[in-house]
Parts: C-alpha cells; structure tokens; sequence
C-alpha cells in the first residue's frame, strides 16, 4: 500500500492543480461493485455511449468480451470519458464469465428471457457483472444458461427492446441511485482507489506511461 501511495504522489505533481482537484473530487464515489460486461458490441457509437454512461454514473470499468468484433469507442462520442474508464477485453466464451464470476460477481444478464426479474423492483445486495448482448442478437443463449438471474428494463410500447446504449444507461442509472440509498458499502477499497488515481493520473499527464514505467524501473516495482 505504501509503495501505492508514493507512486501517486510522484505521478501527481506531473498533474495541473485543476486536473488534480478533479481526480481527489470524483475518485472517492468511484465503484465497481457494478461491472458491465459487453457481449461483442459492434457498433463504435454504442461502444462509446456505453463507456460515457459508466463513467458518468461513478463506475470505472468495463469488460469487453471480443469474438468477431474489436471494443474500440468513438472517441468523440465518449467526450473524454475513455480517459477514465478501464476496458478489459477478454474472449467472448464462457471461461471468461467463469472468470468474472471467481473475481465474486454475480453473473446478470439483461434480457427479458428466463423469468427476469424487473429493474425497479431489483434488489441489489452483492457485487453484479451486468451482461449486454449484442445490437442484434442480443444474449446469447449460452449466456443466458450460464448466468446466475436475468434482469429486464420495463416497456410500454409496441418496441420490445432498447438500443444496447440506452438499456446501459438505464441499468446503470438505477443501479447506481439503488446503491446510495442503500447501507451497502459499495465503493472502492483504499488499495483499488489508489490504483485507479494513479492509472487516471498516468491517462492525464502526456507520455505519462512512460513516466510510470521509468518511476517503476528505478524503484524496482511492477505497479
């Protein structure tokens, strides 16, 4: 931990005041007890309004499961919000599910297949990684047999389905405002907030992944 707390007090003095200010405002509300998982998503607009959503609702990471299509955002359509969100990219296939699932997350997918369970009515208590299907096909049925429970998005018109975008930012709206009215302690852990400061820190400062890397070189760490 200490090792963590000098690599961002180096790294930050790279920073301009107000970059700074912002990082210490927003990171303490920071969480990924909400891990949106990215089902081959195809389209770089969705991929962006995706990764805009996320980081505007508190959560910082995004996992991208790739088969046929790369997760490379819009970059002007993310409007900056790729500087602080983390994408993982993992194999679309179920092992990498399995994987999530070891982290402690509970694997939902969104559809309104296998008796869903509505989004108003949900009770978040633990840990979720959120499944999104693709722009057309939506989950996958291999998915939907792997994940733990189903979550749907009420509709009331003739239009059965949201864009894969707007679904994401309505689950993680809500599932946001369902966190801070509850007693859940959902936001990161001091060793996981001072990683990610230090990664947003790096993502600011220009050639700043060089400086890391010759930062870690000299004191001998792998951070």
């Amino acid at each position: 931990m200490e090792d963590l707390k000098q690599t961002f007090d180096y790294i930050k003095q790279f920073l301009t005041d107000e970059r700074l200010e912002k990082i210490e405002h927003f990171a303490p509300e920071s969480s990924d007890f909400v891990l949106p998982v990215l089902a081959d998503v195809y389209q770089f607009r969705n991929a962006a309004a995706i990764v805009r959503s996320v980081e505007s609702c508190g959560f910082h990471k995004v996992v991208a499961l790739q088969e046929e299509n790369n997760f490379e955002p819009n970059l002007r359509v993310t409007k900056g919000a790729d500087t602080w969100v983390e994408v993982e990219k993992l194999p679309r296939n179920i092992a990498s599910l399995q994987k999530i699932k070891e982290r402690g997350y509970k694997i939902v997918a969104v559809s309104l297949e296998n008796n869903a369970k509505m989004l108003p009515e949900y009770e978040i208590t633990e840990p979720i990684a959120l499944v999104f299907g693709t722009e057309m096909e939506g989950v996958t049925q291999e998915i939907l047999d792997f994940a733990d429970e189903t979550l749907a998005i009420p509709m009331y018109g003739f239009t059965r389905s949201f864009n894969v975008s707007v679904a994401a930012s309505i689950c993680m709206y809500e599932l946001k405002q369902k966190l801070m009215k509850s007693s859940i302690d959902y936001k990161l852990d001091e060793e996981k907030l001072l990683k990610m400061k230090i990664r947003w820190a790096v993502n600011s400062i220009k050639s700043g992944e060089q400086i890391l890397d010759k930062y870690n070189k000299d004191k001998n760490l792998s951070i």
